[in-house]
């Protein structure tokens, strides 16, 4: 996916490139990796979406919001940082917020704002690649492609500073972990083939997040790496990345 892919910008300053159909395997059966990411299967996404180039900012959470939840506030720099501190519920509000007015429109279409699903998620952060990271090189060259343990100086960064993906998608491995829309599952057995969230099968308030964050290890930024958190769990390494739908 190359920059001659629809796009378009937000008023409040949000840039969101197209992401087709197409099919991919989704999650991970290697050694190493955890029992949450496996049986791996092959999902199909068969809905066009927007998402995202960058993860949420806060300066487009106040622009909304009217406050600021971050930790990592300090300097000029502060409103092209991610905002962090916000719960799963913090974020549907914000989507609420934005939807209040009924269906949006870009290019001509009308859609939606929302979370992700995890597979829409993945379908993106892997972006036709079926390696550890959407790069090759492994985690010796992941500095160059994102924020972790070994490169944050112990906070967030701006975003959009480090390489993107082959669909021109930034910050997917590291910086902050996104939330989902899809209720957490101790693995894959059972999980959808499609693009929709895993609502059911549980009865739970956690929910799935992705990417890993700037204080976690390289391991934890994978493609296919997954973690929870309770609904109302806030923490400075959480954030959001949004999907516009079109209807």
């Amino acid at each position: 996916m190359t920059a001659d892919r629809p796009r378009f910008t937000t008023d409040f300053g949000g840039q969101f490139v197209l992401i087709e159909p197409g099919n991919f395997f989704m999650g991970c059966d290697s050694n190493g990796a955890t029992p949450c990411e496996s049986p791996m299967r092959e999902v199909e996404i068969t809905q066009p979406y927007f998402i995202s180039q960058r993860p949420l900012t806060q300066a487009e959470w106040v622009l909304v919001m009217e406050k600021n939840p971050s930790k990592f506030t300090s300097g000029l720099e502060a409103g092209l940082r991610p905002v962090e501190s916000i719960s799963w519920l913090d974020s549907t509000e914000y989507i609420a917020r934005l939807n209040e007015n009924g269906v949006s429109e870009y290019l001509g279409i009308e859609g939606w704002f929302r979370l992700p699903s995890e597979a829409e998620w993945e379908y993106a952060a892997r972006a036709g690649t079926s390696s550890a990271w959407s790069f090759t090189g492994g985690d010796r060259v992941l500095s160059e492609h994102g924020w972790h343990a070994g490169n944050s100086a112990a906070k967030t960064q701006m975003v959009g500073q480090k390489a993107a993906n082959p669909w021109d998608i930034f910050d997917l491995h590291g910086l902050v972990s996104e939330w989902c829309l899809d209720h957490w599952h101790e693995d894959y057995l059972g999980a959808p083939t499609d693009q929709s969230p895993w609502l059911d099968g549980v009865i739970s308030n956690l929910r799935v997040h992705r990417g890993g964050s700037w204080f976690h290890e390289s391991f934890s930024t994978r493609s296919s790496s997954r973690a929870k958190s309770s609904v109302t769990h806030t923490s400075d390494g959480l954030g959001l990345r949004l999907i516009w739908a079109p209807i």
